[in-house]
């Protein structure tokens, strides 16, 4: 399975990416309808499994794919270091806040509610607590991991997070 992944994301990355984030949003959505908030699989929301599934795949698979380019071809200081450093800060203030803004904003539009009430109620409650797991888990995927697997680590750290993210989307607040 592993051989089989690796060869896709060498032939078509983004591709390969999108639909892998896809794939566990959607997974981090029904561990939050089904193990966080227990609404058995009757009344489990298939259309906000879709929105989160949509989103990764569209949004998140295609710009963290991107956005790990740009900052493994941009960011190099003379200290190995201090472009870790540099790596960590420049996603946590640039593209944690931006995504988490749009994540919210899209839901919303999504689900036919309004984009400030939602970011108003759960953006920077959302944000401080992604600044309490992500700048140590992107330290070590940008010191440790190569370029080529960063979006499936985060992947897979994301599980959880997505998990809290759909929760705190389906209840309006952080």
């Amino acid at each position: 399975m592993l051989r089989w992944y690796q060869m896709k994301l060498a032939s078509r990355p983004l591709l390969t990416q999108s639909v892998t984030t896809a794939v566990l949003f959607a997974t981090g959505d029904v561990m939050a309808q089904q193990g966080v908030e227990k609404v058995g699989l009757n009344k489990h929301n298939f259309a906000r499994t879709g929105r989160m599934a949509l989103y990764g795949g569209a949004v998140f698979g295609p710009a963290a794919t991107t956005w790990f380019k740009f900052l493994q071809n941009r960011i190099n200081l003379a200290n190995a270091n201090a472009t870790i450093a540099a790596r960590v800060l420049t996603d946590q203030t640039v593209f944690a806040s931006t995504n988490l803004f749009c994540f919210l904003s899209s839901m919303a539009i999504m689900e036919g509610t309004s984009p400030k009430d939602k970011l108003d109620a759960a953006y920077w409650p959302a944000l401080q607590k992604n600044w309490m797991l992500w700048p140590a888990v992107q330290a070590i995927n940008f010191k440790l991991v190569p370029l080529h697997h960063r979006v499936l680590v985060v992947n897979v750290v994301s599980l959880g997070w997505n998990c809290y993210l759909s929760y705190i989307n389906s209840q309006g607040k952080a």
